[in-house]
């Protein structure tokens, strides 16, 4: 058996308010899926392109009160469980903790089981929950109905295009909003390394950097290619994203889920004055 798959994020808000987007449909389907439905202590379901094997709600409510939530979630057949608890900060912050069961981080790159993805999954839905809390836009969510040989996406951000583009490419700065040590080379034919240059083995490779506008990165066999695409104007700075020559069979949603979420902070990174992370460690949670 492995460990439950566990994440911790503050959000501004107090608890009661936390605990209403977790529940009213309306919220859910802002920042979670596309389709919500909720009669607790009877239902809690949401499904629709949004959600992994989203064809139909395969979720069922276990506990709820004013600071947890369990509920299972049927995923490859196997009865899975959804835990979010809620605890106060400060009158005014709350901690949200999700666990879920059989997740095992084995699945995420060959594919072999849709679990693979509820690492990522989570970590965007709870950042669109923490933005809605906090009166932002969401970031887009990933389609897994998807056919199509491209995936992409788009986001505005309220910061001019040569600091974002800086925020790219270099080391520091995107280790800090993607929340793990990254190694950029940035040139045409550096590495991109997640984990840090010294640590990974077979790194991804910068195909195009055209400073301010463009940078194109070979992820390697069954991610396919990742191009980032930025537009400034009126000091701000639309930054399209766009995954192409993967396996069309089997798309790379564990990593463009995860591109989503990393853009999630992104955005807070260049548009918070005082921004920290949202995620909390575990040994301080």
């Amino acid at each position: 058996m492995t460990e439950p798959l566990t994440m911790t994020a503050r959000v501004e808000a107090p608890i009661a308010e936390v605990r209403h987007a977790l529940t009213d449909p309306a919220a859910m389907r802002v920042w979670l899926a596309e389709h919500a439905e909720v009669d607790l202590p009877h239902r809690y379901a949401f499904w629709g392109r949004h959600t992994p094997e989203g064809d139909a709600p395969h979720q069922n409510p276990a506990y709820a009160d004013e600071r947890a939530l369990r509920f299972s979630w049927l995923l490859d057949g196997e009865e899975t469980t959804v835990e979010i608890d809620l605890v106060a900060e400060s009158e005014k912050v709350t901690l949200i903790t999700l666990s879920q069961t059989h997740f095992d981080f084995q699945d995420v790159i060959p594919g072999k089981s849709i679990r693979g993805v509820l690492h990522t999954f989570w970590t965007l839905a709870i950042a669109n929950l923490v933005d809605h809390l906090e009166g932002r836009e969401p970031t887009p969510k990933p389609d897994f109905t998807s056919t199509a040989p491209e995936l992409w996406a788009r986001v505005e951000i309220d910061s001019p295009v040569e600091e974002v583009f800086d925020s790219l490419i270099d080391s520091e700065k995107a280790s800090a909003w993607f929340g793990m040590p990254i190694g950029i080379e940035p040139h045409v034919g550096g590495r991109f390394a997640m984990g840090g240059l010294d640590v990974d083995p077979q790194p991804a490779k910068i195909l195009d950097l055209v400073p301010g506008e463009r940078l194109s990165i070979d992820w390697g066999a069954g991610m396919g290619v990742g191009t980032w695409e930025l537009a400034g104007s009126g000091g701000k700075t639309s930054l399209t994203l766009v995954q192409s020559g993967f396996d069309t069979a089997r798309p790379p949603y564990p990593a463009w889920t995860g591109i989503l979420s990393g853009i999630a902070e992104l955005r807070r990174f260049h548009e918070l004055p005082n921004w920290r992370p949202i995620w909390v460690q575990e040994e301080a949670a």
